[in-house]
């Protein structure tokens, strides 16, 4: 079982008048992860797959400890826990070698924009994601 990593940047203006990064921002760090690593799948070969739309129905989060403004960034570490026949759970952890600060999941539905509804999940869509699938928590 495979592991998606995103090393995701901080930027200043992440940051709330408490000095660490504001709970709204840690959804952009997740969507970014999420993002890079749905549409892996198609831009070696020219796979349409993901790339009609999907949409989020649901995120979970939880908030380890915070996190503070630095040059470094954190790794987004992304894996997936269900698919389903017309959606997926994602889970991640944003984190350090040393720390976690959040652990979260998204439930992401496959989108046909055209046609404005929710689609299944194709046989390519359902392969790749396989590779990553592993219903155990990530080693704490």
């Amino acid at each position: 079982m495979a592991r998606h990593l995103y090393s995701c940047p901080l930027r200043w203006s992440d940051m709330d008048a408490f000095g660490h990064v504001n709970n709204v921002v840690f959804l952009r760090y997740l969507e970014e992860a999420r993002i890079d690593f749905m549409f892996r799948l198609a831009p070696g070969d020219g796979s349409p797959s993901f790339a009609g739309g999907s949409v989020v129905a649901r995120h979970e989060i939880d908030y380890v400890r915070p996190l503070v403004h630095r040059h470094a960034p954190v790794t987004v570490e992304s894996w997936v826990t269900k698919i389903g026949a017309a959606s997926l759970t994602i889970a991640y952890e944003i984190k350090d070698p040393e720390q976690v600060y959040v652990r979260a999941s998204t439930i992401v539905v496959p989108y046909d924009l055209a046609a404005e509804r929710p689609r299944r999940i194709t046989a390519e869509e359902k392969l790749f994601l396989q590779e990553y699938l592993d219903q155990e928590p990530a080693a704490a």
